[in-house]
């Protein structure tokens, strides 16, 4: 596991729920499916400059997917949702919105 936060944090999530848990401070992010809450952590404060107060993660099964006759699936993957204290900025994804 390397220690760069760009490896740990892969990409927000972006949904109706994780827009909307945006109001509360809680931002939601796939994450390698390797790294612990303390990785998320540092990883999240380093790259926005925002201070965490709380880290929930869950594993996500990956769905199964098929073409004509043939099946596949979809790989598993981590998610994180981090909440960031009451004097923190806000996290900016999207300036033009």
């Amino acid at each position: 596991m390397s220690n760069n936060p760009y490896d740990i944090i892969i990409k927000p999530v972006i949904t109706e729920k994780s827009m909307n848990e945006m109001a509360d401070r809680k931002y939601t992010f796939v994450v390698d499916r390797n790294a612990n809450k303390i990785q998320i952590k540092k990883a999240v404060e380093e790259i926005f400059g925002v201070k965490v107060e709380k880290v929930n993660t869950m594993n996500m099964k990956g769905k199964r997917k098929r073409l004509g006759r043939f099946e596949g699936r979809r790989p598993n993957w981590k998610k994180a949702i981090v909440k960031i204290t009451e004097d923190s900025k806000p996290i900016e994804f999207f300036e033009g919105m």
